[in-house]
């Protein structure tokens, strides 16, 4: 992380990868997603707010789990909710 991340993001020292390419919601539910993301805190892989469901933003504001990555492949950033900031791993 660059030294103008915020609290967040500086305190990820290895970013969790997905354990499977889904939206663990949306698979219970029958429907779609369009970009993964995958929670810093507890490792759960959810959809992004370009998907209908909107789980993993969802999932931040309930739970107060601050960081995301990407779950897609070839994409390595980090979105911190709290602080709206993006970053590069």
């Amino acid at each position: 992380m660059s030294s103008g991340a915020c609290a967040h993001l500086a305190a990820i020292k290895s970013v969790k990868q997905p354990k499977l390419r889904v939206c663990e919601e949306c698979i219970k539910t029958g429907d779609q997603w369009v970009h993964l993301r995958t929670c810093q805190e507890c490792g759960i892989t959810l959809c992004c707010d370009s998907s209908p469901n909107r789980h993993a933003s969802k999932h931040a504001h309930a739970s107060k789990h601050p960081v995301i990555a990407s779950a897609e492949i070839g994409e390595r950033w980090l979105y911190c909710y709290p602080d709206g900031q993006l970053a590069d791993y």
